[in-house]
């Protein structure tokens, strides 16, 4: 009788309470563990799932590690400066915190919190149309002004008053996202009951608030209200989330082109980046059209996977519009390191989405704050063994 052996992968470590409780979280990979044990399972799953097959979700931070960095030694590295200027802001170093929609159920009144730990930072911070927290509640935990995201809704009247509220509010740089015609399709989302039935969807997310019971009273309750704060007076459904997501499913707007961004620029008088940018041409487009900076993103892999990553669009993009336009980038960075190598790739700062929220819901603010301050060690540590003092001065020569 032939004998059939089954191969499998080698059973990974199961982590524990004891084993939280004795260890602190070092990178963002130990914070999404502990953010997936804190989170219940269709929010986890909502941040950190992409489209489809997930495969550009996962080549976004593979393909960093493909970049591979110069050391050097025997060079005069006193006083190494993170400092840079983004989007005309001073910041601490080159990093601002991207938009995260429902990030204030990631944390209590989490939108908040964040921006808090971004002004401690020393980084902006960038609240989402589809936040928890309202722009004023933002406002009011911090001294420095927020950036504020766009979405180019059908209804153009909520555009225009979304405009006026973060202009009066302090908000000087506005992100508009242009990637999204039309929400990806997020298998995870579909399993975990956030594309189902009510009903059905009810029964699903409930077993996941039950085995969550410290996120329910944490959050749940002692975080209300749960509405889309920026919304809250214009879409009438705002405060019920099934509702508010099938209205804002009809409000995403196909027909949007790049005559809109010109009257966006006549209402926004402030800087305006156009986030998911992934074509050389698009980004020549984007010159044209007299914006002052772009963000190399394909959405966190959201949206069409399959896509390329954009650690590896990023260098001819880059070089497509030379010094005429600020280039920043998103997608996989996970690390001072990584901040390092997109920097020698062309960009001039990044932006980051999953890790903060993976430290937000792990720590809240404190956790945040770390988790910055690690990075911007992280990101002198490799100036310094690369053998540079700013931040300005990282290019190519920096990469083998």
């Amino acid at each position: 009788m032939r004998l059939r052996h089954r191969i499998s992968e080698p059973e990974q470590p199961k982590a524990t309470p004891m084993s939280f409780s004795l260890q602190l979280p070092a990178t963002a990979a130990d914070l999404r563990l502990r953010a997936r044990s804190r989170l219940p399972r269709f929010l986890f799953d909502y941040v950190d799932g992409g489209a489809t097959d997930e495969q550009t979700l996962h080549a976004n931070e593979a393909d960093w590690a493909n970049v591979k960095l110069r050391q050097r030694v025997l060079v005069d590295v006193d006083g190494v400066d993170t400092a840079t200027v983004l989007a005309g802001q001073d910041c601490e170093m080159p990093l601002a915190l991207a938009p995260i929609g429902l990030a204030g159920l990631m944390a209590r009144r989490g939108e908040a919190q964040a921006a808090r730990a971004a002004e401690a930072a020393g980084v902006p911070f960038t609240l989402s149309t589809v936040g928890i927290c309202p722009l004023d509640e933002v406002m009011r935990a911090v001294r420095q002004p927020v950036w504020f995201q766009l979405y180019m809704l059908r209804d153009r009247g909520i555009v225009e008053a979304l405009l006026e509220r973060a202009w009066q509010g302090g908000c000087r740089t506005l992100v508009f996202t242009v990637d999204l015609p039309i929400s990806g399709m997020r298998h995870r989302d579909t399993r975990n009951g956030l594309s189902a039935p009510r009903a059905r969807a009810s029964l699903i997310k409930a077993a996941h608030l039950l085995a969550r019971p410290g996120w329910v009273w944490d959050v749940g309750v002692r975080g209300k209200p749960h509405g889309f704060g920026n919304l809250s007076g214009q879409a009438p459904v705002a405060q019920d989330m099934d509702a508010f997501k099938a209205w804002v499913d009809t409000q995403f707007d196909p027909t949007v082109t790049w005559a809109d961004i010109d009257w966006l620029r006549e209402r926004w008088p402030g800087t305006l980046l156009l986030k998911g940018i992934l074509d050389e041409g698009d980004a020549r487009m984007a010159v044209n059209a007299g914006v002052q900076g772009l963000i190399v993103s394909n959405h966190g892999g959201r949206q069409l996977d399959g896509v390329a990553s954009t650690a590896t669009k990023l260098p001819a993009i880059a070089r497509a519009v030379a010094d005429d336009i600020e280039v920043l980038v998103d997608g996989g960075i996970r690390s001072g390191v990584d901040v390092f190598r997109a920097l020698a790739l062309g960009a001039k700062g990044v932006l980051i989405g999953r890790p903060w929220v993976w430290a937000l819901a792990a720590g809240g603010e404190q956790g945040l704050t770390e988790l910055l301050q690690r990075w911007r060690h992280e990101l002198k540590l490799a100036m310094t063994l690369a053998g540079v003092t700013r931040v300005a001065d990282i290019g190519a020569a920096h990469l083998e």
